[in-house]
């Protein structure tokens, strides 16, 4: 249902949700490139306090908190989606989260004048926050606003919003501009001048409709805001299945975190999108974007802060390939393409950098994995997790479900972010196996597990699996539904 026209309301409101994936996405890659200055002004601070060189010991701890703490707030963010999302709505939620967002800059922004690493790792610690809010209300908001044929080509626009914003964090990043010794407050503080822009331009779009009609049961308001997005008067085909939806609804009202857990009718549905989540963080891309810049120089690259670019430019590239191809291929196939591009990818990559000492040329050989590996994974693993979560949820424990998910895939990022440096010292260039051997379960899973959504209303979908939980709790016989198999509708 929903036509295919994209009107330039809801390019703005799309747009405008996106800045916040932006922000998550620059605050996950800024910390990269000027990892030795901050490091130096961590030894200064130090050595001013106790007269003494920072300890190679507390110098990595500090260093690994100050990277990890991201995800801590992340965690605490995402879990928290539901208390914003019902109260406030999708869109004033998303006004409020930037508060966070203007605190966390002011105490990055001023932590070297301030001459305090724990203003630093506050901030960070905030804007974790701010990001893991963000991770929930922006593809439940777009979801939502979207009509159903363009449901799965704008879902992907927030991962294309990260992986902008580590692009620019990465430009940004760089020594000329502003990852130097005098401008690194303001690299990290730059995250004000988004928060601002959204601040500007979100009173300028409707809030989502379905929360309008479904949780505030304001049909007027709900129909103005649809004529808006839609760029038409007859929204009647919009509001029938909204009014379907709603219908199913009352029977069962918002549900809490407990009760989406103890259901038989949410265990499958819940239990694909965290698992997807989780394909989407121990796939290995953040050791990759954590510590591409130390990969690269492993392999020995000249200037790997550029090869570190190089992969943020595939990274965009490929989010785009994946924009178009999404309402074409499906949500399934693409994710089972990318988990198993990746898993070759990461085979490759072991190779080459084993051999790297004894065969010169396998650094050229580990770029290219590494590149090869970023781009299979924004053509799957990257987007679809974020926005497949609105798919499989009806509108009654949606909130509670992004909340669950990206409870999983914050809790997934920070064991990565945490624990890569070790692992890695640990097995050295055989630390991409255990990522091979993650990549080839997922497949496994989204092969025996993962519907296809594609062009189906949320209604279809949650109906699939209301069917599904009856078959299994005996109320159908199950032969007469159809498994959740390869060939699946659903």
């Amino acid at each position: 249902m929903g036509d295919k026209k994209v009107t330039p309301q809801l390019m703005l409101t799309v747009g405008t949700a996106v800045i916040g994936s932006l922000q998550f996405g620059y605050n996950t890659g800024v910390i990269n490139a000027p990892q030795k200055i901050i490091e130096s002004f961590y030894n200064e601070t130090w050595f001013d306090r106790y007269n003494e060189p920072i300890p190679e010991t507390s110098l990595t701890s500090l260093w690994s908190i100050s990277v990890a703490i991201f995800s801590v707030g992340g965690i605490f963010g995402s879990f928290s989606v539901g208390l914003f999302v019902n109260r406030f709505g999708r869109r004033n939620s998303m006004l409020f989260a930037n508060i966070l967002a203007f605190i966390s800059a002011a105490l990055m922004g001023f932590s070297k004048m301030g001459a305090s690493w724990e203003m630093l790792i506050i901030g960070r610690f905030v804007v974790g926050l701010y990001s893991g809010l963000s991770t929930g209300f922006v593809p439940m908001y777009v979801g939502e606003v979207a009509p159903t044929a363009l449901r799965g080509a704008l879902g992907t626009l927030h991962q294309l919003g990260i992986v902008i914003g580590i692009l620019v964090a990465q430009v940004f990043g760089l020594d000329m501009i502003m990852g130097n010794a005098t401008l690194w407050p303001f690299l990290l503080g730059f995250t004000f001048i988004p928060a601002l822009l959204q601040c500007i331009l979100l009173p300028m779009c409707p809030e989502s409709p379905r929360y309008l009609l479904i949780n505030r049961n304001e049909e007027g308001k709900a129909k103005t805001a649809l004529k808006k997005l839609r760029g038409t008067t007859d929204v009647s085909a919009d509001m029938q299945e909204m009014k379907e939806e709603s219908r199913q609804m009352m029977s069962e009202k918002k549900v809490t975190i407990p009760e989406l857990f103890r259901s038989p009718v949410y265990r499958q549905p819940l239990v694909i999108a965290v698992v997807l989540q989780l394909s989407q963080q121990l796939s290995g891309i953040n050791a990759v974007f954590y510590y591409s810049t130390s990969i690269f120089e492993k392999a020995g690259v000249e200037q790997p802060v550029y090869a570190t670019i190089g992969a943020g430019v595939v990274n965009t590239a490929f989010t785009v390939v994946s924009l178009f191809l999404v309402e074409r291929a499906g949500r399934r196939s693409l994710h089972l393409i990318g988990l198993l591009g990746m898993a070759a990818s990461a085979i490759l990559m072991t190779i080459a950098l084993a051999l790297l000492a004894q065969v010169e040329w396998m650094s050229y050989v580990s770029i290219v994995a590494i590149f090869a590996f970023v781009a299979f994974f924004e053509i799957g693993p990257g987007p679809i997790p974020w926005f497949i979560v609105a798919e499989l949820f009806s509108q009654g424990p949606r909130p509670s479900a992004f909340a669950v998910s990206g409870f999983s895939n914050w809790t997934a990022n920070f064991i990565v972010g945490m624990c890569f440096q070790y692992v890695e010292r640990l097995c050295g260039p055989y630390v991409f196996i255990i990522f091979t051997i993650l990549l080839v379960i997922f497949f496994i899973f989204t092969y025996f597990r993962v519907p296809e959504t594609k062009g189906r209303t949320f209604d279809e979908i949650a109906a699939g699996f209301s069917q599904q939980a009856a078959a299994r709790v005996g109320k159908h016989p199950p032969e007469e539904l159809n498994s959740l198999g390869a060939d699946s509708q659903l």
